[in-house]
């Protein structure tokens, strides 16, 4: 529902022939905000912008893996990365709110706050693709249909109110959803990049190194198949003075450097082969700054905060196996990860123990649930197992160790654990009540994370297990996750601070089968289906924190992963010839809003050449 405070941007209009005339007056407005109030709409540029901003230059960061394909949209090969510089949303995202977008692609949108079963995006009659044709309503009825038909299911899934896309003419185009429900479906359908139609019809399934027809601010640049990717920063490009990009996109060229590990990444960042670095190695952020740039002053270190939650990075169990049907099971292989004795000896003390879902936002559950999230909680009780229903009502806290390195008592309550779930010991190995051998693979690519799964698996053959770690090429890895074909993972759910029908994705029932989708656990709990249904049908803010804190109880509970670690602030590392604002955004880096200083970059490149 629109607040009075918004009613001051509204544009009436007239009553058009796609528009019941049953329905109350529909409203015209530059933004929207879901459950919350646009704060920038009458300004000029955004608050973390330097609309001044000088431009030139490259930012240089670094990647992983490898790459042979250009569409990340499609649910085969594996796409470079980057490729969100190539193209224009029909709105965009605000940096330092929840869940508010400003016009891009579109420049108003029209519908009635009343029946949100529709909702119409006027695109900007300026908006052209590289190639100098116009963006028009078809374009972006082709490009979501693609998406829909043919794209990866975690997306078909979250985008699966769509009921029908309209053309009313070349700059409306008409959303038809499922119901009135979704509200956030409004802003979502502003969120996908737009491809030419031309260029969906001929390419869009294609293995190729040559995008899709885009109308974004940089252009495809140099491609060394595997190793880099550049972009070009458009000299045309036609939305470069909207309020938006105002201050944004400064830099001539972006390029991102493979590297087939962190450690040879670093190595590549010491000598200038990317200047730009998210540190995500504690032992490198404590000590690993020392290299003679460092000396020189020409490096610069800076943990930059956020008030977005903290990444759950976690051991994901896959439940579609029966080892984890039983959920001490899954206790038990919490309680063998010592996160204490990591955290001192393998991050210098750098991380913090990942106890919610939502962990460092308002988002995160904390102590027991309140009143409030008792009148959620109890029509779900009977819903779930004992364990878990006596785990939501506690106040949550993960197994702590005393950091000696041993985790004896963490591993005696996991031997407990597996005992009361059925397992036996003979002759010093484990075994399933079936009387198979209790075996567990955690799959992996690259070797980041192995010096953190080693001392795991040693804990896990402590406690009988046949356990192994196993590392698979990149396509490889992309490829069995995609079809679930793994006992454990090592997965990333970022969260954003406006939560909605993009949870089921990661632990809706429905996708629990829909292979390619996110939900990797393989969560089928009707509790935690009602409550993303409810949270997807938040009518205000309140009511969204309240089904998010419910939520992550349930995930807790239900004890589906190992969470691991994560940080609060952002580290980065960089050459000295980057700048920004002196106020970041509240909620990421911003780095599309940062710029090249012309003389320090000289002087980087004069130091280089020594």
């Amino acid at each position: 529902m629109i607040k009075n405070t918004m009613l001051k941007t509204v544009l009436l209009v007239a009553m058009a022939s796609w528009i019941p005339a049953s329905m109350a007056t529909p409203i015209t407005i530059t933004a929207l905000a879901h459950n919350s109030t646009a704060e920038y709409v009458n300004a000029p540029y955004m608050p973390y912008a330097n609309p001044n901003a000088p431009t030139g230059g490259t930012l240089s960061l670094d990647a992983r893996g490898t790459f042979n394909a250009a569409n990340k949209w499609m649910t085969t090969g594996v796409a470079m990365i980057g490729t969100d510089y190539l193209y224009d949303t029909l709105m965009t995202g605000s940096l330092n709110e929840a869940f508010t977008m400003y016009p891009q692609l579109a420049s108003k949108v029209t519908y009635d706050p009343d029946d949100t079963s529709w909702i119409v995006y006027h695109l900007n009659p300026a908006a052209r693709f590289w190639d100098g044709s116009p963006v028009t309503s078809r374009d972006v009825k082709a490009t979501y249909e693609a998406i829909l038909n043919k794209g990866p299911m975690y997306i078909r899934s979250y985008l699966s109110d769509i009921k029908d896309i309209q053309v009313i003419d070349d700059q409306q185009v008409k959303f038809v959803f499922a119901s009135t429900e979704n509200k956030e479906i409004l802003l979502t359908v502003g969120q996908f990049p737009i491809f030419a139609k031309s260029s969906i019809d001929a390419d869009f399934e294609k293995i190729s190194l040559t995008p899709l027809m885009g109308s974004g601010p940089y252009k495809l640049g140099r491609v060394d198949a595997g190793r880099s990717v550049s972009y070009v920063r458009d000299p045309n490009y036609w939305g470069r003075d909207l309020m938006v990009n105002r201050g944004r996109y400064n830099f001539d060229m972006i390029k991102f450097v493979y590297y087939q590990s962190d450690e040879i990444s670093f190595e590549g960042f010491k000598s200038g082969q990317y200047r730009f670095r998210p540190e995500n190695k504690a032992s490198n952020w404590v000590t690993g700054y020392n290299f003679p740039a460092v000396k020189a002053g020409l490096i610069k270190k800076e943990a930059i905060s956020s008030q977005n939650p903290v990444p759950m990075q976690a051991l994901v169990m896959n439940m579609r196996r029966p080892i984890f049907q039983d959920i001490r099971v899954r206790q038990a292989l919490t309680a063998a990860y010592d996160f204490e004795w990591m955290n001192k000896t393998l991050f210098h003390g750098q991380y913090e123990r990942l106890q919610s879902f939502f962990h460092g936002s308002e988002l995160a559950a904390t102590g027991t649930p309140s009143n409030e999230e008792m009148q959620v909680l109890t029509p779900l009780l009977s819903k779930l197992e004992p364990i878990q229903r006596k785990a939501v009502l506690a106040e949550w806290q993960l197994p702590t160790s005393d950091g000696n390195g041993f985790n004896r008592e963490g591993l005696l309550k996991a031997r407990q654990l597996l005992l009361d779930a059925g397992f036996y010991y003979n002759d010093m190995k484990l075994y399933l009540p079936n009387g198979s051998l209790a075996q567990i693979e955690i799959l992996m690519t690259g070797d980041t994370m192995g010096r953190v799964l080693l001392p795991y698996i040693r804990n896990l053959k402590r406690l009988g297990f046949d356990a192994t770690l196993r590392q698979v090429d990149g396509p490889q890895y992309y490829e069995r996750v995609r079809r679930f074909d793994y006992d454990m993972i090592v997965d990333k759910f970022a969260q954003s601070l406006s939560p909605g029908a993009e949870q089921v994705g990661f632990w809706g029932s429905s996708a629990a089968d829909q292979s390619g989708n996110r939900n990797t656990i393989g969560i089928k709990n009707p509790a935690i289906d009602t409550v993303i249904e409810q949270l997807s049908n938040a009518k205000i803010r309140d009511d969204t924190v309240l089904y998010t804190h419910v939520l992550d109880r349930l995930l807790r509970a239900g004890h589906y992963l190992v969470p691991l670690y994560g940080k609060s602030a952002t580290n980065v590392a960089y050459w000295d010839q980057y700048r920004h604002t002196k106020k970041l955004p509240t909620n990421a880096v911003g780095i599309d809003y940062w710029w090249v200083d012309k003389e320090a970059e000289a002087r980087v490149n004069q130091y280089l050449k020594q």
